[in-house]
Formats: C-alpha cells, sequence, structure tokens
C-alpha cells in the first residue's frame, strides 16, 4: 500500500482528492493536514510514502515544510491553484503538479509516474528548494537520466523537433525529450533571447555579432547563428538593455 498524506487548507479540495483516489486500491490516505506546521507533525508521526502537497498553506507554503524537513524521504505531488512564480519553479525543477480543479485525467498521469517510476525525486527537490531565492538551475530529463544543469552554464539552445540540445559552456551537449519553446519560456527571463525559431542563446556568451538582412551571431564556442529578420529589431533591443 502507498500511504498517503493530503495537505491542503482547503476542505473542499481535501475531499474532491480524496474522492478522486478511491479507484486507487494501491493508495492508503493515512491523514489530512491543513498547514506546515500540522503536516511535519504528521509525516513524523505516521511516515507516509507519498504527499500531496498544497503550495498555498494556512501559515506557509508547501515550500516552507520541505525547507524544514531534515530529510524528504517520501514521494510529492503539488497541489495548486495556477501561479505563475509556482508553475515555473516545477518546471525548472521537472517536479510533477496538479493545477486546481483537479481532472482524473491529470491525476492518472501523475499517478501512472508514481507507480511505476523509480524515486529520483530527491535531486529534484533540492533544485526546487535551491531556486526559492533565484533560479540557479535546471533540471533537464534527457532519455535515461535527469542532468542538473547551472543556468550560467547553458550557452546555447537548439531545437530538433520535439527535442532540444543544450550547449553547455563546457563543451557538454545534452538532448532533451521537450520543445525549444518550452525552454524560450523558461530562460528568456534570465538572460537568454531566441534569435531564430531554432536557436536559443544566452547573450551573456555572444562573442559578436555580424549585421546583414538579420545578420549572424558568433558564440564563445565559436557556433555561428543566424539570427532571424523577424527577430533583428528585438534581438537588438535586447543586446543594449
Amino acid at each position: 500500500m502507498i500511504r498517503t498524506l493530503i495537505v491542503d487548507d482547503e476542505d473542499i479540495a481535501r475531499q474532491s482528492l480524496a474522492t478522486l483516489l478511491k479507484p486507487y486500491h494501491e493508495v492508503e490516505i493515512v491523514g489530512e493536514a491543513t498547514g506546515v506546521a500540522g503536516a511535519k507533525q504528521l509525516i513524523n508521526q505516521i511516515h507516509p510514502d507519498l504527499v500531496f502537497l498544497d503550495v498555498q498553506l494556512t501559515d506557509g507554503t508547501g515550500f516552507d515544510l520541505l525547507a524544514g524537513m531534515n530529510e524528504i524521504n517520501f514521494r510529492v505531488i503539488f497541489v495548486s491553484a495556477y501561479d505563475h512564480f509556482a508553475i515555473n519553479a516545477f518546471k525548472f525543477s521537472a517536479i510533477d503538479y496538479l493545477l486546481k480543479p483537479l481532472s482524473p485525467a491529470d491525476l492518472a498521469q501523475a499517478m501512472e509516474k508514481i507507480l511505476s517510476s523509480g524515486n529520483n525525486q530527491p535531486a529534484r527537490l533540492k533544485v526546487l528548494l535551491g531556486n526559492r531565492s533565484g533560479v540557479e538551475k535546471i533540471a533537464l530529463p534527457s532519455s535515461d537520466e535527469i542532468i542538473f544543469v547551472k543556468i550560467q552554464e547553458i550557452l546555447r539552445c537548439e531545437s530538433d523537433n520535439n527535442y532540444t540540445f543544450f550547449f553547455l559552456h563546457s563543451g557538454e551537449r545534452i538532448l532533451v525529450s521537450r520543445t525549444l519553446k518550452e525552454y524560450e519560456e523558461l530562460l528568456e527571463p534570465l538572460g537568454f533571447f531566441r534569435v531564430h525559431k531554432s536557436h536559443l542563446i544566452n547573450l551573456q556568451y555572444i562573442r559578436k555579432y555580424k549585421r546583414g538582412e538579420g545578420g549572424t551571431v558568433t558564440m564563445e564556442d565559436g557556433s555561428q547563428i543566424e539570427v532571424s529578420r523577424r527577430r533583428k529589431d528585438d534581438f537588438l533591443r535586447a543586446l543594449n538593455a
């Protein structure tokens, strides 16, 4: 049995999740909590295998709860009303989350991962908590592992259909099973710019820019990246920002 704790400050949300979990006969709900203090006490008492954790609680956040634990030896599925900061935090750390109101399909997908995958969550949770005061690392899921990379180490990203190549300043190349569009949304606020439909670059690693119809950027690794004509003006503004 998967001993499960539900942590949410809304009664109706806890009841709804409990109802959705009834078809999962391998799940046993062993407790409920509304806040950080109560949840921490229950975790130490009942030692759950899985915690459904709301982001906003009565006396803090789900992040506060995890940061205050001496050891996280349980799996976590975050539950949240839409919050841009929280959602981006989950994406940077490759952590699963469910949006309220919960849908059976989303829950099924999250539970499938819990039931079938190994527990590599501790490293991802460490990235999540480490990014609370400012994004420093990103979790990159490849075909058989998750690689944790400092944002400042990323030189550029290149699209390969539904995959993305990450080129690091060290010369390492990582193939990630997600689209460039997803990483554009995450990385552009951190000093990256999508100069072309296939290329997202770290502006701090530009060696030179050669003017032209769109122009060409030479990166510190010697790679030359075409700048699309329609992105040229925005790119030049970003350089001068």
